[in-house]
């Protein structure tokens, strides 16, 4: 097994893009943070390689603070590429604050990663990898409509990032970090409100588009305007816009929450593949 570290991004693009073009649906986390460091939107990354006889087995990439995202591309002496990987990590003094990946080989992988660095595993999160072509007809809408969000709307935008943060168990952003992050998503014009009535009561976000694709995320209703149909309608709503540019869309669903599976299933949704997020503490 032969384990390559990258300096250049476009080297690591190179070698890793066509798989993951490949895989454009259940891929495209790394392939869309890839293009984004490729973009110079990250200025701090980690990326490798790992190889067997000239044929790539695994791509790895980081952001910190973010988990280190693992892709094997077979799995097949999947124990010898796990060795691989916790040597290629220790020897370079890479420590992730988690994993992210199918959960086939992201399991195993951050077990023997936490056994040889002493730490524990907490689950993120179990994540089923949703696709969309087409919004099912029929759906009952609750009242009100999209807008995109505005510069007026960023205090409401950064401050429902962080309350979907702590909904999904996810390390808490600091205040300037999400601050930073609502202004940018809004100046991007990435993220939609749904209003009723003059009110806004729910909010998602697109992300990573790709040469076919784009990511929903960032789904969030607060408590009290829950239950009220607004999440669903307005995804509904929003994945239709985005289908006029994209061929499909992605999300990312809890599956211990029953609810949402369900909701977005109604909406056209199905379920392509398993994640896991682990942290390690």
């Amino acid at each position: 097994m032969e384990w390559t570290v990258y300096e250049n991004t476009d080297d690591f693009a190179e070698i890793g893009m066509p798989f993951l073009r490949q895989h454009e649906d259940s891929l495209s986390l790394m392939q869309g943070v890839s293009e984004a460091i490729q973009a110079g939107k990250y200025p701090e990354y980690f990326q490798a390689t790992v190889e067997e006889d000239g044929r790539l087995t695994a791509l790895l990439q980081m952001t910190p603070p973010h988990p280190l995202q693992v892709v094997l591309t077979r799995e097949t002496r999947t124990e010898d590429v796990i060795d691989t990987i916790v040597s290629g990590l220790t020897d370079n003094g890479v420590h992730p604050s988690g994993m992210i990946g199918m959960n086939t080989y992201v399991r195993p992988l951050a077990e023997k990663w936490a056994g040889t660095t002493g730490q524990s595993i907490r689950v993120a999160m179990d994540q089923g990898i949703y696709r969309l072509d087409e919004v099912t007809t029929g759906l009952v809408p609750s009242p009100g409509r999209f807008r995109y969000a505005e510069e007026p709307d960023l205090p409401l935008v950064e401050k429902w990032f962080t309350e979907f943060e702590q909904d999904c168990g996810l390390p808490m952003s600091l205040k300037e970090v999400a601050r930073d992050k609502a202004a940018q998503f809004v100046g991007n014009r990435e993220v939609f409100l749904w209003v009723d009535g003059g009110r806004i009561v729910s909010m998602m976000k697109k992300a990573r588009p790709t040469a076919h694709g784009v990511t929903v995320s960032l789904v969030y209703t607060p408590k009290e305007e829950r239950r009220k149909g607004y999440g669903r309608t307005m995804v509904a709503a929003c994945s239709a816009e985005l289908l006029k540019e994209y061929d499909f869309c992605v999300l990312y669903t809890d599956l211990a929450n029953p609810t949402s599976n369900k909701i977005y299933q109604e909406i056209g949704y199905r379920r392509i593949a398993d994640s896991v997020h682990l942290v390690f503490e």
